[in-house]
C-alpha cells in the first residue's frame, strides 16, 4: 500500500472512530423544542388529510351514484386495479367490497399484459385508481376493456385525464396538496381515495340490503361471525357430560354429580328426561341457610323450579343475553318438548369467543 493510500486509510479510521464514539442523545434528553416540532408536523399532516376527506362531500353527485349503479348491476365481479400506492389502496377497496356483498378482487395492472387480462370477463366492472389518470400500466388496459365492453369506473385526481375521459363514471379524489412537506409522497391523495372507496362500498352494501348475518357469513372467523353463526347445539355438553339427577335423588348424591361434571349445577329430570328444575351453588347456599339435612333431603325439595332453559338452535349470543339478564352461569338445553338434551356453561361461550 502506497503512502497516499496509507494516509487516506488513517484519515478514514479517525473519522470512523470519532463518529462511533460520539455520545448519542437519548430520547429523554431530546430538546423539548424538537418534540414540539414533531407534534406540529403531525398535526399539520392530519389537518391536511382531514380537509382532503371533507372536500369529497361536495363531489358526491350523479357521477358517484352512477358508479354505485354499475357495481349494483354487475353480474360478475368488481375488478379493482392501480399501481404503486394507488395499488395498495385498490387492494383494500377490493377487500372491503368483497366482504360487504360485492364480489371483488385486485388485479395488478403490470401483470395484466402478461396473462392476467384473462381474469376480466364481460360480466365484470373495472374500478381503476390513478392519481394522475395517466399511469401507463393502467392505460394499457383500456383497449381490452373497450373490446369486452366492460364498464370502467375511474378514481382519479384529474377528471379530464386520459383515464377519466375513457371511463363510464368518474370519482374525483383530487387534493390541493399532499401532507408530505415536500408535496411529493402520496399521503392526502391516498387517504382521499381510500375514503371514497369506503363510501362506495358502504353505499352499495346498504342498497343491497346487506345485513349483519350476511357480514358474519363472510367473516366466520371473526367475533361477529361467532356471535351470529354459532348455535347452542354446537357448544353444549351432551350425553354423559350433562349433570343430571332424579327428583328423589338424595341431596348428597346430587352434590357429587355436580362435582363430577364441573358445571356448577345439575339438572333435575324425570324418567322421560323432562326437565323439572335445576340445582346450583346458589340453591346449596340457600339450603344450608335453612339448615336442611344434606343427607336426608332430596333434590325436588331444594331445586329451583321452574328453571330457565334454552333451545339447541338458539344463537349462542342469545344464550349470553339470557345468562346476563338472569345472572346465571349455566343453562339446561331442552328440545321442543322440554326434554333434556344438553347443558351450556358460560365457560363454553368464552372458549368459543362469543363473549
Amino acid at each position: 500500500m502506497g503512502s497516499g493510500a496509507m494516509g487516506r486509510f488513517a484519515s478514514n479510521k479517525r473519522i470512523w472512530r470519532n463518529c462511533y464514539n460520539r455520545p448519542r442523545m437519548s430520547p429523554a434528553a431530546a430538546p423539548l423544542s424538537a418534540d414540539r416540532d414533531l407534534l406540529e408536523t403531525a398535526r399539520r399532516a392530519l389537518s391536511i388529510e382531514a380537509r382532503a376527506v371533507e372536500a369529497l362531500l361536495d363531489r358526491l353527485d350523479g357521477r358517484f351514484a352512477a358508479a354505485c349503479r354499475l357495481c349494483l348491476q354487475c353480474q360478475g365481479r368488481v375488478v379493482v386495479t392501480g399501481m404503486g400506492k394507488s395499488g395498495h389502496v385498490a387492494r383494500k377497496i377490493a377487500a372491503t367490497l368483497a366482504s360487504t356483498g360485492s364480489p371483488a378482487f385486485f388485479l395488478h395492472p403490470a401483470e395484466a399484459s402478461h396473462g392476467d387480462l384473462g381474469m376480466i370477463t364481460r360480466t365484470d366492472v373495472v374500478l381503476a385508481l390513478s392519481n394522475s389518470g395517466e399511469t401507463p400500466e393502467v392505460l394499457l388496459l383500456l383497449p381490452h376493456l373497450k373490446r369486452l365492453a366492460v364498464p370502467l369506473i375511474a378514481m382519479v385526481g384529474r377528471a379530464d385525464s386520459t383515464l377519466g375521459r375513457a371511463s363510464s363514471a368518474v370519482l374525483d379524489v383530487s387534493v390541493p396538496e399532499e401532507a408530505c412537506t415536500l408535496n411529493l409522497a402520496p399521503t392526502a391523495s391516498t387517504t382521499a381515495a381510500l375514503a371514497m372507496g369506503d363510501a362506495l362500498a358502504v353505499a352499495v352494501l346498504e342498497a343491497r340490503g346487506f345485513t349483519r348475518q350476511d357480514f358474519a357469513r363472510s367473516h366466520p372467523g371473526g367475533a361477529l361471525g361467532r356471535q351470529l353463526l354459532l348455535h347452542v347445539e354446537e357448544l353444549m355438553h351432551t350425553g354423559q357430560d350433562v349433570p343430571r339427577v332424579g327428583p328423589h335423588t338424595r341431596l348428597g348424591d346430587g352434590l357429587l354429580e355436580m362435582s363430577r361434571k364441573g358445571l356448577g349445577m345439575t339438572v333435575v329430570a324425570d324418567e322421560e328426561e323432562r326437565i323439572l328444575g335445576v340445582f346450583t351453588d346458589g340453591d346449596l347456599r340457600r339450603a344450608l341457610d335453612r339448615q336442611v339435612d344434606v343427607h336426608a333431603a332430596i333434590m325436588c325439595e331444594v331445586m329451583t323450579s321452574p328453571c330457565k332453559t334454552i333451545g339447541p338452535r338458539v344463537l349462542a349470543a342469545e344464550a349470553v343475553h339470557v345468562m346476563e339478564v338472569h345472572r346465571i352461569t349455566a343453562l339446561p338445553v331442552a328440545d321442543e318438548r322440554g326434554r333434556l338434551i344438553g347443558a351450556l356453561h358460560v365457560h363454553d361461550l368464552f372458549r368459543a369467543g362469543v363473549i
